[in-house]
């Protein structure tokens, strides 16, 4: 479908969960969230309805995410129910990666395309600050048994942020370097629990082209990433800027709540809850969700924080 800005929305972003087996101070309370009760969340079917709608309108790209998408139950079910959707091309999963030595397989044979696995520090004592109380061991094992189920292209999702990880951008590169994976380096955005952290720790992913001057340009973009690569590397480098450098012309998605509500723009306060309707209903209220989807965010910077309204675990990373 064509929204009112000439953009092709072909891409939705579905949360499945709220929950997170991890704490990251960028993204969600120390003490986690309180679990709502099942009435106020989508159901299985109610997803798959809601994803069979947006098909009618053109979506052949379904990314499933959280929370923590492995920590709800029954997802390599639902993860193959998408997949044998027809018109959907591709499924991905964005995940912190912790649970893939028990999932991996099961989701590859599900039809699972592809996977981003959330990474921000290569250093034991680091990973367990940020996260509050993860082991990158665990992370390391599930990037291990992705490959080893054959997940090919697999990226890294590395939130830049000055004073904790900026002096680790050449090691992240060095992966790309040993094998034919995609480390992709974001911008912290002021939304959320990284409200705060915003004010302090912004790093451009400019940083990263000063820091590796090796790195070449693709002459491409994937999404909203510009591809960049060392000669003769394997691996690839995705530098995304919501801050420095705005991509809403291009944008081609819409976000799906695991409670239910569409937001045609992840920055908006704007959203349009379909829980509860039928799929022709479903379909319709996504259409005039895309419609609404505004031509640019607002400013976006430390003195204008995103007016999401909601931590990122709780709009789907």
């Amino acid at each position: 479908m064509i929204d009112n800005y000439n953009r092709k929305i072909n891409y939705l972003r579905v949360s499945v969960t709220e929950l997170c087996n991890l704490r990251c101070r960028y993204c969600m309370p120390e003490d986690g969230i309180p679990k709502r009760d099942h009435e106020e969340m989508m159901t299985a079917e109610e997803t798959l309805m809601a994803i069979k709608a947006a098909v009618e309108l053109g979506i052949t790209k379904v990314r499933i995410t959280g929370g923590e998408p492995l920590v709800k139950r029954g997802i390599a079910k639902l993860c193959k129910a998408v997949a044998e959707i027809p018109g959907i091309e591709e499924v991905c999963m964005t995940t912190n990666g912790v649970l893939l030595p028990k999932f991996a397989e099961e989701l590859k044979a599900a039809g699972v395309d592809r996977l981003n696995i959330s990474l921000d520090t290569l250093d034991p004592e680091k990973f367990s600050y940020i996260t509050r109380n993860g082991q990158l061991q665990d992370v390391l094992d599930g990037l291990r048994a992705a490959e080893d189920a054959g997940f090919e292209n697999i990226k890294i999702n590395c939130v830049l942020m000055g004073g904790f990880n900026d002096d680790e951008i050449e090691a992240f590169v060095d992966m790309t370097r040993k094998e034919p994976i995609e480390v992709r380096f974001i911008e912290l955005m002021p939304i959320g629990g990284g409200i705060d952290f915003e004010k302090q720790k912004f790093v451009s992913c400019e940083e990263v082209l000063k820091r590796v001057p090796q790195l070449e340009s693709m002459e491409m973009d994937e999404g909203v990433a510009k591809l960049y690569k060392i000669p003769g590397a394997p691996g690839r480098v995705g530098l995304i800027r919501p801050i420095s450098c705005e991509f809403c012309e291009g944008c081609n998605k819409i976000r799906l709540t695991a409670d239910g509500k569409i937001k045609p723009c992840l920055h908006s306060d704007q959203e349009i809850s379909i829980k509860g309707l039928l799929q022709d209903e479903m379909t319709e209220t996504l259409k005039n969700a895309i419609l609404e989807k505004p031509e640019k965010r607002e400013a976006l910077d430390e003195n204008n924080p995103s007016k999401a309204g909601r931590d990122m675990n709780r709009i789907g990373g």
